[in-house]
């Protein structure tokens, strides 16, 4: 399989809410391929003159309904070779405030789950690993 020469660069949101002192994320199950019914974190493609900032505000807005204010988080190289995927996914954290849209055209479910029971999800993409790093990161408070 052959890869473009670079990779892409894509978005997602780490959408955080605490109740009660446990920290709970916001996962999307997905409607399109790649992928699709995995669940991910909101997220998509910086469109050509876009910066990433307003891309993951768009991408969570399209997704879920939600207003969203992004804060960078961390990149990480996702190369998934049987999908022909390579791209550096710029991660955003922050929180939310709207009502959720649980189901659009990109989207079949959104469901805010508990953060050590987010990680045991069918996962596409790389989100998983994405999320067991922000699990691990102990100043994400």
């Amino acid at each position: 399989m052959v890869f473009e020469k670079h990779p892409v660069t894509t978005v997602g949101a780490i959408i955080s809410e605490f109740i009660d002192g446990n920290e709970y994320v916001l996962l999307t199950k997905r409607r399109v391929e790649p992928f699709a019914n995995k669940w991910c974190l909101p997220g998509g493609h910086i469109e050509e003159s876009e910066m990433a900032r307003d891309t993951v505000i768009r991408e969570v807005r399209e997704e879920t309904g939600l207003d969203y204010i992004p804060v960078f988080y961390n990149y990480f190289d996702e190369i998934i070779p049987e999908k022909n995927i390579h791209a550096v996914v710029l991660i955003f954290t922050g929180a939310s405030s709207g009502t959720l849209i649980k189901n659009n055209d990109e989207v079949s479910d959104a469901r805010w789950v508990l953060l050590n029971e987010a990680v045991n999800y069918d996962f596409g993409f790389h989100h998983r690993e994405i999320l067991k790093h922000y699990q691990g990161n102990n100043n994400r408070r």
